[in-house]
């Protein structure tokens, strides 16, 4: 197995790749914020990316931000980048685990994960993108695990409120639980909130190419997972949910596609019970559903063409009401933000026969936390890391290529998630 530990060689716990993006500059917040909770209170830690200035100004404004000046003199600054294949091995031989922070993914994950399998480096990101992450899967577990690696995808809000939440019904409901539900709800304060366009790009480009996902999961030869219990409903594209009191639809996000991966792990390497997953997300009153629908209509059509997608990558904030932008959301805007994730659960109770009757057990559950882009997202792949570098006896017995769930179903995760804010609780 690749280490944990570091040494003269390899002198970082944790690299943040892509540290000066959107979304990394606000990781370099967190992993400075939690350096106490590394091995033996400790965390040896470097930024990387492509502008050395780029990443000096990040690592300022965390010192900033944080009332930490040694920050300006502790952290150490690595330039890589994606499209210069040796920076990259240089980058990975150094670290323990490189946080990788670089969407799209389908664009520069790639060669992040490449590295990292060929030079010992465990690999996070948080991309919310299926077709990278089972690509992933497909490409590099053999290899990942030949050399005791761990690459594990969607370690943001995609996917592990899903994804541990699932799991944390399934250890909660005393029985055998076989089907989840999971509606989310997102609020914004009176500022307002938005996500930043590169969520937006890679939806876009996701959509393009859905065709491709199809064929890729042909590839895998998977056999059905097998179904205990009644087969779940799948509810409609539309409808009115009493759990949230409002409208809502499908969840088009990758939390399913994560769930489905974690729970084949379970059921097809720990013998586990498998549990049936549908998502759902609550899109508030009869104005709302004009603009999702016309909003829909919208990308759906332009984004089959080139010339549409260009023009939905450059007006974000018209083509989707103003929720995603350029600029991405304000720091009074992230404080006002927060999700909601209700997960009703049901199976057979302690000594009932799952292959016998209707359930006759149901649990509530909720996974709530503060906003889900740049707040919970650092939190919880920060989280994940410092899991990782603390509770390596607890992670899969090989390394591969998994999901959040296959990856910490063992460990403490959610306890550490919950002294962070990211709250997991029966209803």
């Amino acid at each position: 197995m690749a280490a944990f530990s570091t040494s003269s060689s390899r002198p970082y716990h944790i690299i943040i790749f892509g540290a000066s993006g959107f979304t990394g500059q606000f990781v370099v917040e967190e992993v400075a914020r939690t350096a106490s909770e590394g091995p033996k209170g400790s965390l040896k830690w470097a930024v990387a990316g492509r502008n050395r200035a780029k990443l000096e100004k990040v690592v300022e404004q965390a010192a900033g931000a944080l009332s930490k000046p040694e920050l300006k003199s502790e952290v150490d600054i690595l330039v890589a980048d994606v499209s210069d294949l040796d920076s990259l091995a240089v980058m990975c031989k150094q670290a323990v685990i490189v946080l990788s922070c670089v969407g799209p993914y389908r664009f520069f994950g790639d060669p992040v994960v490449k590295s990292c399998v060929e030079n010992g480096a465990h690999c996070i990101d948080i991309s919310g993108e299926p077709q990278f992450l089972e690509s992933m899967q497909l490409n590099y577990h053999d290899q990942a695990a030949g050399n005791g690696v761990y690459i594990v995808g969607s370690c943001g809000f995609d996917s592990i409120p899903a994804d541990m939440g699932v799991i944390y019904t399934r250890d909660q409901f005393k029985g055998t639980l076989t089907a989840v539900e999971s509606f989310l709800t997102a609020s914004a304060g009176p500022e307002g909130g938005c996500i930043h366009d590169g969520t937006w790009q890679s939806a876009i480009y996701g959509l393009a190419d859905s065709n491709k996902l199809r064929s890729l999961r042909k590839k895998f030869g998977h056999k059905p997972l097998p179904v205990v219990g009644p087969k779940i409903k799948r509810r409609g594209t539309l409808f009115y949910s009493n759990e949230l009191q409002q409208y809502a639809i499908p969840f088009m996000g990758t939390d399913p596609s994560v769930v489905k991966r974690t729970q084949r792990y379970l059921t097809e390497e720990l013998n586990e019970s498998p549990v049936q997953y549908g998502a759902y997300v609550g899109v508030g009153g009869i104005s709302n559903i004009f603009k999702l629908v016309f909003a829909g209509l919208m990308f759906f059509f332009f984004v089959k063409f080139s010339f549409g997608r260009n023009l939905l990558i450059k007006f974000p904030e018209f083509f989707s009401f103003g929720f995603f932008s350029k600029a991405g959301p304000t720091r009074k805007q992230m404080e006002g933000s927060s999700f909601r994730f209700i997960f009703l659960g049901e199976g057979y109770t302690e000594g009932s026969d799952p292959s016998e009757g209707k359930p006759n057990g149901k649990i509530r559950t909720l996974v709530k936390g503060p906003e889900v882009g740049y707040v919970a997202t650092p939190i919880a792949m920060v989280q994940a890391a410092l899991t990782m570098l603390n509770e390596s006896d607890s992670l899969p017995n090989t390394g591969g290529v998994y999901t959040p769930g296959a990856t910490f179903a063992k460990t403490t995760l959610i306890d550490r998630l919950n002294k962070h804010g990211i709250q997991f609780s029966v209803l």
